[in-house]
């Protein structure tokens, strides 16, 4: 396999470097993931309140939970030791003590939803992540769900999901999930050269990736993700394509396959454990990305939306060729529900009429619910302008492409949006049709700086301060 990948990736490369070189200099601007719009630094929290969050749910409850359910998002902020390309809340600590009063909290704000929809609620889509969800036990996950199903409906295409870390993972974690509905997981593992490994203190072997993707499947598992990060500290395109190969010998059934995002100015030291000259150039992230996914699909994988990839047997691969496709706070999900609840500190919900999202003290989130209080502290209620252009960065960031032909989807500003993207039109990132835009093979890696053409409180209020990662 190596020749062929080898003999590939060469002649591939040199027409990248002759064909994108000046493009990646151009568009790697700092800009969002766009996992929502309007992104968190644009909320208006000024027109928030936590009754408004409160009444965008239940209308959006009201509107959907029959006909096609909820999401839940739990948020498990444990980590035993600090990753330090790690973007997520996280609190590290060795004292598993805390578990169970954390899950008590979990459940306390679970209730206090409960209240506010009114009605039994049907549960569509149900994923764990952290910090590290394989920090707590599997009799204390356990606990955690079957307490929350008694109190729901399941919907009948429903899908629950948990992230694991591939050194902590036990089968007996994976069979009490499997056992509660679980049959989706996804294991970190970002690269496989140890010196990389070293730079962001997450060390482990292949052989703890090989054994907990095999223990899933072996207990019944349908969907196996892996999570692989280029532009890491001291990473090189070599490093992608040995970890690429290793990936061939698992065949994992979706891939995450995305830019490392440099943010320490928000995160604190927590991306500090290297220095910036150690990573690598914009440039040469575009090479490893390139390369990527240029190997991905030679051995099999369809690229869905930004940065995934899925073989033709998985539901993220169906729901893409559907056209059910669908991106919130939790990545890219195979079905869409118009609500999601976030449980736990920092997680955020969606009523797609309104985000709110939780504090990120653990002390605070308890003496919220200790006080019967939603755990909110800050969001933003959507407009009309906010979800017409909500709509055209979803279809862009699923579908890679958008239309304006009816009236519903247009907006006074519209005129000045087309000239700013005549100049992608120009690089041959996308083509105009008749009311309407289609995102070229060469523009998908510049579908975040394609987005940013539509977003207008962006355009408005151009930030002082650096708040988002570089988009090549």
């Amino acid at each position: 396999m190596s020749y062929y990948i080898i003999r590939h990736t060469s002649n591939f490369e040199y027409q990248f470097i002759g064909m994108c070189k000046s493009l990646v200099n151009k568009y790697n601007v700092a800009g969002p993931r766009y996992t929502s719009y309007p992104t968190v630094p644009y909320w208006n929290l000024d027109t928030f309140s936590l009754d408004s969050w409160k009444s965008s749910l239940r209308q959006s409850f009201a509107e959907s939970n029959y006909s096609e359910g909820l999401s839940i998002y739990i948020h498990l902020p444990f980590c035993e030791s600090l990753c330090t390309f790690c973007g997520c809340h996280k609190r590290i600590t060795k004292r598993h003590d805390l578990e169970l009063p954390y899950i008590k909290a979990l459940l306390k704000e679970w209730s206090l939803y409960r209240k506010v929809l009114g009605a039994k609620p049907k549960i569509k889509e149900l994923h764990i992540g952290g910090g590290t969800p394989t920090f707590f036990s599997e009799a204390n996950l356990k606990f955690l769900i079957e307490e929350l199903l008694i109190t729901s409906d399941l919907a009948d295409d429903y899908e629950f999901s948990f992230e694991g870390h591939p050194n902590n993972t036990t089968e007996a974690h994976l069979q009490a999930l499997y056992n509660l509905g679980f049959k989706r997981v996804s294991f970190g593992v970002q690269d496989y050269n140890i010196k990389v490994q070293k730079a962001i203190n997450r060390i482990q072997p292949f052989k703890n990736v090989k054994k907990v993707t095999e223990l899933a499947r072996k207990i019944g598992y349908t969907s196996v993700g892996h999570d692989i990060i280029f532009g890491l500290p001291f990473q090189t395109k070599e490093d992608v394509i040995q970890t690429i190969k290793h990936t061939e010998a698992l065949l994992p059934d979706r891939i995450a396959f995305y830019s490392y995002a440099h943010v320490p100015w928000i995160k604190g030291n927590g991306q500090r454990g290297f220095r910036d000259e150690d990573l690598p150039s914009g440039t040469s992230k575009r090479q490893q990305y390139q390369t990527g996914k240029k190997l991905l699909e030679i051995i099999g994988y369809k690229e869905i939306g930004m940065d995934h990839f899925a073989l033709t047997t998985d539901t993220l691969y169906t729901s893409m060729e559907n056209n059910t496709l669908h991106r919130n706070f939790m990545g890219y999900t195979a079905s869409k529900t118009q609500a999601m609840i976030g449980l736990g500190v920092s997680s955020i919900s969606d009523s797609w009429y309104g985000f709110a999202q939780n504090v990120k003290s653990l002390e605070e989130y308890y003496h919220l619910l200790n006080e019967n209080i939603i755990p909110i502290y800050r969001g933003h209620i959507l407009n009309t302008e906010d979800l017409k252009i909500r709509k055209h960065v979803l279809n862009l960031m699923c579908h890679f492409q958008t239309t304006w032909k009816d009236a519903n989807q247009r907006f006074d500003e519209l005129p000045e949006v087309l000239i700013k993207l005549k100049e992608f039109e120009k690089d041959g990132l996308l083509t105009f049709e008749t009311n309407g835009l289609k995102v070229t093979d060469a523009g998908k890696p510049f579908i975040r700086n394609i987005c940013m053409a539509f977003d207008l409180l962006l355009q408005r209020k151009q930030p002082d301060r650096q708040l988002f990662s570089m988009t090549v």
